[in-house]
């Protein structure tokens, strides 16, 4: 119980120092926020639980055809705000959006024989 604690806290405190350094640089906060911390941290969770490295391959294999449409919410995202769309609004479009094309994709990678 104590490791899912240090693991909770420690994903946690990450992500809000991530949040503390892009309100004084949105750059910084940028840069940090993408590398892949969900994935290193991720991958090394499961390989102190496990030692499977085969999950870890698959698990990075399916991150990798997912971050393509996930990069629609940052591209979307943007465009409604500078439109003056609510944020709520913007980001529920936005993620909505996203996910329409997680389900295009993981249709389409199914269709050529890949699946996540």
């Amino acid at each position: 119980m104590l490791y899912y604690v240090v693991k909770v806290i420690l994903t946690a405190f990450i992500i809000v120092i991530i949040s503390e350094i892009s309100k004084r640089s949105s750059l910084l906060g940028g840069v940090l926020a993408s590398i892949p911390l969900i994935s290193f941290l991720s991958f090394i969770w499961i390989y102190i639980e496990t030692k499977n490295t085969e999950n870890i391959a698959l698990l990075s294999k399916n991150i990798f055809w997912l971050v393509l449409p996930s990069l629609s919410l940052f591209i979307l995202l943007p465009i409604l705000l500078k439109k003056n769309l609510n944020f709520w609004l913007a980001l529920f479009i936005s993620t909505l959006v996203m996910i329409v094309l997680y389900y295009l994709m993981v249709m389409v990678l199914n269709k050529f024989g890949t699946k996540l």
